[in-house]
This record gives structure tokens, C-alpha cells and sequence, in this order.
């Protein structure tokens, strides 16, 4: 890649320290799975450069409320960070697109299948522009059969199964409080470019990848997939219980819910013991892990006849200093301020507006916060000016 378009994660002598840095991202992707891959790139170094729709840009940007203090929803802001933006008409402008292609690293996209075939920016042509081009395709079900149907999350999370699993037994299933179909499969995306990147530098070749958010969902159900692909069973919704943990649940203390996952024998006997109910521990029916779990509703009313006798709080420091996973439940400012609290620093202010940090943690090449998200097409001439368009 040549050196005009060398990231700008560099320390104050001017070294480049993102791991990253160097390599030139096109990202052709909108709403959710492919902006989020792209980001994390991009925090590690990477310059990405967002192509958008001129007059309206990604549809993020029209989501809200919420909107930041400068009017941006932020939604949009909350996935954009350290990107470039050129606004193209890919039909008018497919020139300048497949120029941008032809000097990229990478190319991330989330077309309906063969859209970019029919703009000419497909793989295969693309390819022979740019051997080394690695070409990340994301798509809600495939590129086979399931090309024609829309890749939207919540469409994902009910055929996926993941809906089947959530919510309280004999429901109508229940969504994840997040697109966490599209956060998942926006991992998958970037572990992917990064093993391509790794073939890469070995052989000097590109390739394409490709990522659904079906695939996705069912590597991510992990245990409940597991038990359906191995044994044959067909988890249903257990509100939150756990099929196979017992205690490992939502509970009632004097003030409000707290969470207790005693996921070994150690832990049960440690809960019971800062419950002052070591018979608990002592009685038969439940010495295992698999008699606590055929024993759950009886074990469950006595724990939380003990639980209620303090806060949620005043457990969480019991329980934890005993060796028992816990927790209150919290809402996200509770959340951010057991981060902050931890020394995680979950936010941080990125040209004057508040951002949720990366949470890797590089010692040699930490994530840096050089770009807001950026204002559509605020970087056309810029783009222009490099690729000589």
C-alpha cells in the first residue's frame, strides 16, 4: 500500500503503533455487522474509508432518537469512529469505486447477493485488479438459496433459533435486547479478514470471505446448537434459567433481583456457607451439579427464602468475597460505573462526544481514538485527491 494512504495511529515521533497500520480498508457496508468489523479495524490502525450513498449516506445516521449534544443519532456515531467518508453514486461513479478497490487491503460489503457483480465490483473482477485484495462479503443467509432473503437481525434471531431460547417458557420468544446477530457475525467478519490478511502475508494472495448471519447465530447458540447438532435435542426457552447449572439464575433479594452463577460443586457449597444454610450443602439431593438440576425448584425457594433477608448490594459483596459469581442486576449507567469503578474505562471522548472504548487491551499496540465518526462525504476530496479522480 503506498505510504500517502498510511494511517495516521502514530506516536509522537511520527512511528506507526496501531497493529494495523498500514493497510487501507474500503468499506462498502452499512447499518450494523460491517460497520462494526470495520471499526474495530480501523481502532486498530487500519484507514477505512466508508463509501456512501450521496444525499443520505448509511441509514444509521437517519436512526434516532437518540441524538449526541451535535445532532448525530447515535446509533451511527457508535459505530463509525476513526473511518474516512466519500459519498458515491456506485452506478456513476463505479470508476472511482473500483479505483478505491484497486489500492485497498481489504473490501468489506453487505449487499444483497450479486449487487456488486452488477456494479462491476465484484469479487472476481475485483480480483484481477488486485491480487491481493482480501474481499469480506456479509450477508444474512448465504450466497446460495437464501440470497433473495433479507438479512435484517431480528429476521436472523427468530429463524436462527435464537428467539426459540430466549424469554420465559411457553412464550412467543423473545428478541436480545441488542442486534447481537449482527455484532456477532461483525466479529466473525473481522477474525476472518485478519486470518486472510495472515494467508496474505505468506503467499502474497488475496481471497474471498464470506460471513452470514445464520452461520453466525448457530456457531454463537454454542452449547444449545452443540446439544441439537450432537444429541438431537431441541433446547426450548427457560426465562433465565440454565438447562444444564443449577444455581445459575436470576434471584430475589430484599431490594431486587441479583444474579448467582455457582457453576461447580465449590462454588455451591461456598454460597450455601455465606448463606448460613451449609445444610443446604450437606443434603443429598443436592451433592451434584445433576441433582441440583433435577432438584432446581425445590433448591431455588430455599435459596431465595436466604436471600431475602439482605440488598442485592450487600450480597454482592458477601458472595463475591466468598468465591460466588454474582451479581446485581444493573442498567447501563450502573453498568458503565462498575466499569469505571474496575478500572476497565469503558467510554471515552472522542472529539468532544462520548464513545464506548474497544475493550482489547494490546500492550505494544493499544487501539487509538483518532477520528470522529465522520459527516457524510466530508472526505470526497480527499479520497479523490489520493486516488487521482
Amino acid at each position: 500500500m503506498s505510504e500517502q494512504w498510511s494511517s495516521h495511529a502514530a506516536d509522537e515521533t511520527g512511528r506507526l503503533t496501531g497493529a494495523l497500520s498500514g493497510l487501507l480498508v474500503a468499506d462498502f457496508s452499512r447499518v450494523l455487522a460491517g460497520p462494526y468489523a470495520t471499526m474495530l479495524l480501523a481502532d486498530l490502525g487500519a484507514e477505512v474509508v466508508k463509501v456512501e450513498r450521496p444525499g443520505a449516506g448509511d441509514d444509521t445516521r437517519a436512526w434516532g432518537p437518540p441524538y449526541a449534544p451535535g445532532g448525530e443519532a447515535t446509533y451511527f456515531l457508535g459505530v463509525n469512529r476513526n473511518k474516512r467518508s466519500i459519498a458515491l453514486d456506485l452506478r456513476a461513479d463505479v470508476e472511482v469505486a473500483r479505483a478505491l478497490a484497486a489500492r485497498a487491503d481489504v473490501l468489506v460489503e453487505n449487499f444483497r447477493p450479486g449487487t456488486m457483480d452488477r456494479l462491476g465490483l465484484g469479487y472476481p473482477s475485483l480480483r484481477e485488479l488486485n491480487p491481493g485484495l482480501v474481499y469480506c462479503s456479509i450477508t444474512g443467509f448465504g450466497s446460495g438459496p437464501g440470497s433473495g432473503l433479507p438479512g435484517y437481525d431480528l429476521i436472523a434471531q427468530a429463524v436462527g433459533g435464537l428467539m426459540s431460547v430466549t424469554g420465559e417458557p411457553g412464550g412467543h420468544g423473545t428478541k436480545a435486547g441488542v442486534a447481537l446477530v449482527d455484532v456477532i457475525t461483525g466479529l466473525h467478519a473481522g477474525l476472518g479478514i485478519l486470518a486472510a490478511l495472515r494467508h496474505r502475508d505468506h503467499t502474497g494472495e488475496g481471497q474471498h470471505i464470506e460471513v452470514s448471519l445464520l452461520s453466525s447465530l448457530l456457531s454463537a447458540l454454542t452449547n444449545h446448537a452443540s446439544a441439537y447438532a450432537a444429541a438431537g435435542v431441541v433446547p426450548q426457552a427457560m426465562g433465565n434459567r440454565h438447562p444444564s447449572i443449577v444455581p445459575y439464575e436470576v434471584f430475589e433479594a430484599a431490594d431486587r433481583p441479583i444474579v448467582i452463577a455457582a457453576g461447580n460443586d465449590r462454588q455451591f457449597q461456598a454460597l450455601c456457607g455465606a448463606l448460613n444454610r451449609q445444610d443446604l450443602a450437606e443434603d443429598a439431593r443436592y451433592a451434584t451439579n445433576a441433582d441440583r438440576v433435577a432438584g432446581r425448584d425445590g433448591l431455588v425457594r430455599e435459596l431465595n427464602a436466604a436471600l431475602a433477608a439482605r440488598t442485592a448490594d450487600e450480597w454482592f459483596e458477601a458472595l463475591t468475597a466468598a468465591g460466588v459469581p454474582c451479581g446485581p442486576i444493573n442498567d447501563l449507567a450502573a453498568a458503565f460505573a462498575l466499569a469505571d469503578e474496575l478500572g476497565l474505562e469503558p467510554s471515552v471522548p472522542v472529539d468532544g462526544v462520548g464513545q464506548v472504548a474497544n475493550p482489547l487491551r494490546l500492550s505494544a499496540t493499544p487501539p487509538s481514538y483518532r477520528r470522529p465518526p465522520p459527516r457524510l462525504g466530508e472526505d470526497d476530496a480527499w479520497v479523490r485527491e489520493i486516488l487521482g479522480r
